[in-house]
């Protein structure tokens, strides 16, 4: 008996050893080797290892998603997983899935953030997707590339993803905002040139809803809009800062000779400045009743708002040095 009891307990880990073997191996071999056909798998941006793998297995791709995630850490490639679009076949294993998701996709991520006038957004998808920047900005309209997360085609023209940019605006931008801007008295292409000056100017929801009211209180009493983003739009590419947003204006600056300068020209630039994000568009159309004439974003990052042009100037000279 005292043998027996031995022998049992020294097999009891060998069995283990061979049930987790096999239990690996099992998880690991393809889904169903006979099935050649590929479907789309998506990882999108910000997916764990872990997420994947219980995508994978929702999607039938793979068997075991505890043994395809241990492969990718034996593999050491969990930082390689690409995020995008990938055909994948059920008749592959989990080793070539994992190191399929490393590269080889068919579509890749784009990120376009507010308020990026259209050659920045330009270099964002050239870099991306391998398109020509020059050819996308002489086609492209300014205003109209709504900012947001894409899955573009790798193989897309630049045509083509102008056009999905653009459908996206159709989209986002609703007809209640349309019909609210309308009440404003704003075409389209003012709403989004308007909207485009606040992307520029302001940061949060409000911020811009008030702003958007005291720029409409200027534009109903004749005065000048005076924003410095339309300045720095006119004035173009900034050498020095190597950015096409020229951070400190200087007083000769205001006087540059442009249609898109507000300090010199009355009423809306006669085009959009940048491409403007969902919360401006909706601040132009909701804007923020108030008597306010100015305001300035102070040194602390902090807007303060004014009704006389004595009351600004002396929260330029507190508030901004």
């Amino acid at each position: 008996m005292k043998k027996f009891r031995t022998l049992f307990f020294f097999f009891i880990p060998f069995i283990c050893i061979v049930f987790t073997l096999l239990w690996y191996r099992e998880g690991s071999l393809s889904v169903d080797s006979s099935n050649k056909e590929n479907t789309s798998f998506v990882v999108r941006q910000g997916e764990s290892v872990a997420q994947i793998a219980r995508n994978l297995e929702n999607a039938h791709i793979i068997r075991n998603k505890i043994v395809f995630y241990l492969i990718v850490k034996r593999l050491g490639i969990e930082k390689s997983v690409q995020a995008g679009t990938f055909r994948l076949s059920p008749s592959m294993n989990a080793t070539d899935i994992a190191k399929q998701l490393t590269h080889g996709m068919e579509d890749t991520w784009v990120t376009v953030i507010e308020g990026l006038r259209k050659e920045e957004v330009a270099v964002i998808v050239s870099d991306r997707v391998g398109i020509s920047a020059p050819v996308f900005v002489s086609e492209a309209p300014e205003g109209y590339l709504f900012p947001d997360t894409y899955l573009m085609p790798k193989d897309a023209t630049e045509k083509q993803i102008i056009a999905i940019m653009e459908n996206t605006f159709d989209k986002k931008v609703t007809q209640d905002i349309r019909d609210a801007a309308l009440k404003q008295g704003l075409t389209l292409d003012e709403l989004v040139t308007f909207a485009s000056l606040l992307e520029r100017e302001a940061r949060s929801y409000e911020e811009k809803r008030m702003i958007a009211g005291i720029l409409f209180n200027r534009l109903r009493d004749g005065n000048p809009l005076q924003v410095d983003a339309s300045v720095q739009y006119a004035l173009g590419y900034d050498d020095k800062s190597k950015s096409w947003w020229k951070k400190n204006i200087t007083y000769e600056d205001l006087k540059v000779q442009s249609p898109y300068n507000t300090y010199t020209n009355a009423g809306l630039p006669p085009g959009p400045i940048a491409n403007p994000g969902l919360d401006s568009l909706r601040a132009v159309a909701y804007p923020k009743e108030s008597s306010y004439q100015f305001y300035i974003t102070g040194d602390d990052g902090l807007m303060r708002y004014s009704t006389t042009y004595e009351e600004h100037l002396d929260k330029v000279d507190k508030h901004i040095q």
